[in-house]
């Protein structure tokens, strides 16, 4: 069984002109973006060409994994008009060994306006507000270089390769692992 989580935020994290808050019904045309791109299904859980009830079982699936015990998946909106805009998440299958696991995605129509590094940054605040975090770590595929420079603006660093499966029952893929230690504790371990 999972460590119950802590509450989920009464205040939704914000960094720079984004909001980290639950996702909504009215979500679901991000979701549908999201799914036009086929890098987005081969990292997450979201089907490559999802239609709207797909894309509102993804939003449902985000809901559960809180209360479930995985972590906080968060909407990424804007903070202007809190349209969403794409995903992060704040994995903690081992927070018990003080590691969190973060991820993002965004949407296409959002792309190349520092979003990523803004939702990362804001999840890595939240992050170190959780009690028995002191690093988080990212896994990134080695040719995505747009994902690793928005990584490294947000602070991580390269800490090596290394075999990371995309989805239960598919052959682990190379990934490349950053970190990120949290405020007040020690440099990451790799």
């Amino acid at each position: 069984m999972r460590p119950r989580l802590p509450a989920w935020p009464a205040v939704p994290p914000e960094q720079d002109g984004v909001r980290l808050r639950a996702f909504r019904d009215d979500d679901v045309d991000t979701v549908l973006d999201l799914a036009g791109d086929p890098r987005v299904a081969a990292v997450s859980t979201l089907p490559e060409g999802a239609d709207e009830p797909a894309a509102r079982a993804w939003i449902a699936r985000q809901h559960r994994r809180w209360a479930e015990g995985a972590g906080f998946s968060f909407a990424v909106a804007e903070g202007a008009t809190d349209r969403a805009v794409g995903q992060v998440g704040l994995w903690l299958d081992r927070w018990a060994e003080g590691v969190g696991t973060v991820g993002y995605l965004v949407a296409p129509c959002a792309r190349r306006r520092g979003v990523a590094t803004r939702a990362l940054r804001a999840v890595t605040a939240f992050a170190a507000t959780l009690p028995g975090l002191d690093r988080l770590e990212l896994f990134v595929e080695p040719g995505n270089t747009a994902s690793l420079r928005t990584a490294q603006r947000a602070g991580y660093r390269r800490v090596d390769v290394v075999p990371h499966p995309r989805r239960a029952g598919d052959e682990p893929v190379p990934m490349v692992r950053l970190a990120r230690r949290l405020p007040g504790t020690a440099a990451p371990r790799g």
